[in-house]
C-alpha cells in the first residue's frame, strides 16, 4: 500500500496593488470681490443729483444720490469689480464731471468723463 502524502496547497498572495486614482483637483478661481465706492459732489441744497457711469449703462437715472446732512454734500455708494470706471455727475440736469478727480478722459462727445480706478 502506498501512502500518499498530502503537502498542504500552497496558497499564493498576491501583493495588493493599489491604483491611484488622483481626482482632479479643482483650482480654487478667486473671482475679484466687489467694493464698495463711495461718490460725492458738492451742489446747491434741494438739487436732484445722480451718478452716471460706465457701470449703470450711463443712466442719468438710475443712482440717485442724497443729501444726508442737508449740507449740499451729496453721497452714493456702489458696488464695483475691480477695474477702471467713466463716470459723471447729473445735477438738475447738467452733466459734469467731478471736480474732485483728477483722473478723466476725452468721450466721443469732446466733454470729460471722470475716471474711477477700483483695485
Amino acid at each position: 500500500m502506498k501512502i500518499k502524502s498530502k503537502k498542504p496547497a500552497q496558497k499564493i498572495v498576491a501583493a495588493p496593488t493599489a491604483v491611484a486614482k488622483s481626482a482632479p483637483v479643482a483650482a480654487k478661481k478667486t473671482e475679484p470681490k466687489n467694493q464698495r465706492v463711495t461718490f460725492s459732489v458738492r451742489a446747491e441744497v434741494g438739487s436732484k443729483v445722480f451718478l452716471a457711469g460706465s457701470f449703470n449703462e450711463w443712466s442719468p437715472s438710475a443712482k440717485e444720490m442724497v443729501d444726508k446732512k442737508g449740507d449740499g454734500v451729496f453721497t452714493a455708494t456702489v458696488s464695483l469689480a475691480p477695474g477702471s470706471y467713466q463716470y459723471k455727475f447729473v445735477i438738475d440736469g447738467t452733466w459734469c464731471a467731478d471736480p474732485e478727480c483728477a483722473d478723466w478722459v476725452q468721450n466721443d462727445l469732446g466733454t470729460l468723463n471722470s475716471v474711477k480706478t477700483v483695485g
